[in-house]
């Protein structure tokens, strides 16, 4: 105890006083996807720990190691080759960076921090902003893709992605340690320290970085000027957990990230200035107890989240600019999280159901959300303001049920009723496997439905365009289906030496949300999106020291009813995406992983080189190769060299901003 108080007080004393680089850089690639162990573990599919093989649902998992192996930095690293996600990236880190899963709006994708919806209510749609936030306090990153609001409520049409937060489990204090720098002028360092000491746990971690970055201007234009995007940030977590009897876990779960970053605004003309910034700052806090009774038949768990958002966005006025633009953006947003959560094993209590796995989750959620916001901007010499403040709740109950009729036959099924403000939503999926042993393959088919709840500002903004909130607006809805299979091929002597699968999807959404002039600005359920697609990997293991990879995605995407978009595909989603990556081991120790990733032309808002808006067209496709390498110096010590977009492709992958140069980091890690 005295050692666990010791480490507390030391940790929290350093990161109070941690020194702040001075300079900073940009960082937005792409890193490999490590396959998932098949006895691993997922919990966010049906909130049941479940096999992968086992879940109805596309999933895939990029665990501490995967991270660490590629180097990933920040969320539009660690997702960038996903199957069936697609990431926007509007300049490097701090800039907007929108998903678009399987299709679906960004903002039809919940993001979750250890089970908790962390969206920004603030964000004029709900969305989620994938391009602040740094990993090393992740353990793993769990992305669900399908239609999922059966489990988790609004948002979750395109799918789920789940921050699971670094937690001690291994007896003893275990120290751990990252220190790099790299070209152009970047510097990271991070500290932590995991553990269990008798009855209590902790996970506490520290990190700073600072990047001058690269100008996203597109060097097509003749705008460009070369003045970098740069990006800094520092983030402390705790999470605390204490055992007072076995099975039964009070947690604590704290975590601070401050921001700031450097970000180019389009115009017409695009004008590249040096006067923007902006600041993100978050705070979650969150307590909670989990208990197992009658011998692990019965799980309850009960936990309470509090997150503040801030973000801030400045721009001073530039003589030279001819749109004479100035931004003073304000928002703030506040998130109340309650969630009661159960799991029951029926076939532990009914002897009948002995020889039956049965499986019965249910419980309850309240989520309350408050947002303030105040944009004092201008334009062109004209003055624009907007604002918002209102509250909003949801309150829900869900159940679930998990059943093994046969060794060879899973059956899963949910489903929940949400009531959020005057309407009452009812989702449900229902989901099968089955497993031929005979040729080592799953089949895998799921059918749900899926909603997103209006956003705050929908329904309450205003602004002194015109513009005015509707409260009468209903959920966008949602219902899909997918059907896949995976196979595991034993060859050359080797169990494990292929596995490949296939998934088809296909999605349905309605009454979207968009702005209109009818007869005053405002916003009306409209429209309807059809998706469609396969993804398709394979995993080749042909010796013990290679590991080949390989993704293809193709999305058919088809807006009715939806300006700008009508009869056409939606915006920001390439037809095919694909992405290819080997682990080397050519040496005990070594890992050298080179990577490509290639995203198809797609449709966009163009603008041409001289900076002006050209309207609506199809951009550029582009091509992104990646090399990360490490070397295990000695046992829990590593040295690494990172190179993201080492042949300086100048892609856009959202028109009007360039991918960031190359770049190379060269670090080491340690965890004793």
């Amino acid at each position: 105890m005295r050692n666990l108080s010791a480490l507390l007080a030391a940790l929290i004393s350093g990161t109070a006083h941690a020194a702040e680089p001075a300079v900073r850089v940009s960082q937005e690639q792409t890193v490999p996807v490590q396959p998932v162990p098949i006895e691993e573990l997922v919990v966010t599919a049906t909130r049941l720990p479940t096999p992968v093989p086992e879940i109805p649902a596309s999933v895939i998992v990029i665990d501490r190691a995967a991270i660490e192996a590629g180097g990933y930095n920040t969320l539009v690293d660690a997702l960038a080759t996903v199957p069936g996600l697609h990431v926007s990236p509007s300049g490097g880190p701090g800039g907007q960076a929108s998903v678009f899963m399987r299709g679906t709006n960004s903002n039809h994708v919940l993001v979750l921090r250890d089970g908790m919806p962390i969206n920004d209510a603030s964000d004029a749609s709900g969305a989620f902003n994938f391009g602040v936030d740094t990993l090393y306090d992740v353990e793993r990153i769990e992305i669900v893709r399908g239609p999922m609001a059966a489990l988790y409520g609004s948002g979750a049409i395109g799918g789920v992605i789940n921050l699971i937060s670094r937690r001690g489990t291994q007896p003893g204090i275990h120290w751990l340690g990252d220190v790099a720098g790299g070209y152009p002028a970047q510097i990271r360092g991070a500290v932590g320290a995991t553990g269990v000491e008798g009855r209590f746990d902790f996970a506490i971690t520290a990190e700073s970085q600072s990047q001058l970055g690269y100008d996203s201007t597109p060097q097509r234009m003749s705008i460009y000027t070369g003045r970098p995007q740069g990006f800094r940030d520092r983030i402390g977590t705790l999470n605390l957990g204490f055992t007072p009897i076995d099975g039964t876990r009070l947690s604590l779960f704290l975590r601070a990230r401050s921001a700031l970053f450097g970000f180019n605004t389009l115009g017409s003309p695009t004008f590249d200035t040096a006067n923007s910034s902006g600041r993100a700052d978050s705070l979650l806090g969150r307590i909670g107890v989990t208990s197992k009774l009658f011998d692990g038949a019965y799980e309850t768990s009960l936990f309470l989240g509090r997150l503040q958002e801030d973000r801030h966005y400045t721009e001073y006025l530039d003589p030279g600019d001819p749109n004479q633009a100035a931004i003073d953006s304000r928002y703030h947003s506040y998130r109340t999280d309650l969630q009661w959560n159960n799991t029951v094993h029926i076939s532990d209590f009914v002897p009948v159901l002995a020889s039956v796995p049965t499986v019965v989750t249910f419980g309850f959620q309240h989520t309350g959300d408050t947002v303030k916001l105040r944009v004092n901007d201008s334009f062109g010499g004209f003055p624009f303001a907007q604002s918002a403040a209102a509250s909003m709740k949801d309150d829900a109950l869900y159940m679930g049920l998990r059943v093994i009729p046969w060794e060879w036959l899973i059956l899963n099924a949910q489903i929940r009723q949400d009531w959020v403000g005057s309407d009452a939503p009812t989702t449900w999926r229902l989901g099968a496997v089955l497993e031929v042993t005979e040729i080592a393959t799953h089949l895998k088919v799921a059918y749900g439905t899926a909603f997103r709840a209006p956003s705050l500002f929908d329904r309450f903004g205003i602004d002194s365009f015109g513009y005015v909130g509707n409260p009468a607006l209903i959920p966008e809805w949602a219902e899909g289906w997918e059907a896949g299979f995976t196979t595991d091929l034993a060859l050359a002597g080797r169990a494990d030496f292929a596995s490949f699968g296939a998934t088809y999807f296909n999605q349905s959404v309605r009454n979207l949300i968009v702005a209109v002039f009818s007869p005053v600005d405002t916003a009306i359920n409209t429209g309807t999106a059809r998706v469609q697609g396969v993804e398709t990997e394979i995993t080749l293991r042909p010796v013990p020291w290679l590991i080949l990879r390989a993704s293809y995605t193709f999305t058919d995407t088809v807006a009715a009813g939806q300006p700008p978009s009508i009869g056409s595909t939606l915006l920001r989603r390439p037809a095919y995406a694909a992405a290819a990556s080997m682990t080397v081991e050519p040496l005990p120790g070594l890992r050298i992983v080179p990577e490509l990733t290639f995203g198809g032309a797609r449709r966009d808002f163009l603008y041409d080189n001289a900076g002006f808006g050209a309207g609506y067209g199809t951009g550029q496709h582009g091509l992104i190769a990646n090399l990360a390498v490490s070397y295990d110096v000695k046992p829990g010590a590593a040295v690494y060299l990172i190179g993201r977009n080492i042949l300086g492709s100048r892609f856009e992958p959202v028109n009007g901003y360039q991918t960031p140069g190359p770049t190379v980091l060269i670090g080491m890690r340690v965890g004793l």
